[in-house]
């Protein structure tokens, strides 16, 4: 079963998890190094599926594909592919995948006892202080961070 687009945005686009496929793709446990190559790598016996190791919650899990700058601080930038597990409950710091105004955003979170405040990893946007004329839900957290090299 392939992925589906769910939602496309200008800030996110999301799509559903396709779990149900394995794909055992050749792992080095004991770490690759940095510097000096090292031999071992010509003895890989070790796999790992990305699904088993990345998705803890199936049904719960969707990935959402950036676009935009705003969590570049914090290390995610345009075009990296967000993990999504929406059965997390959303706790302050958390990078938050959140429905707000009829649009997908994904900001670092702070839950107050009378706000929720929408707080980006770049200067250049200001925190968005979320208030009883949004439509808005915390939607789900990220889990993963998968990078666009």
């Amino acid at each position: 079963m392939k992925s589906l687009k769910l939602h496309q945005g200008n800030i996110l686009d999301i799509f559903s998890a396709n779990t149900e496929t394995e794909l055992n793709l050749p792992f080095v446990e004991s770490g690759i190094s940095a510097g000096f190559p090292s031999p071992a790598l010509d003895f890989i016996d070790l796999s790992i599926d990305l699904n088993k190791h990345l998705i803890k919650h199936p049904s719960a899990t969707f990935y959402g594909r950036v676009k935009g700058d705003s969590l570049k601080n914090a290390g995610i930038e345009n075009g990296d592919l967000l993990i999504i597990d929406r059965s997390i409950e959303p706790t302050n710091g958390k990078i938050a995948v959140c429905y707000i105004d009829g649009e997908f955003t994904a900001k670092r979170i702070q839950i107050n006892k009378d706000e929720i405040l929408l707080i980006p990893e770049n200067e250049n946007y200001q925190t968005l202080k979320v208030t009883a004329d949004n439509n808005f839900l915390i939607w789900g957290i990220v889990t993963h961070v998968i990078k666009n090299v």
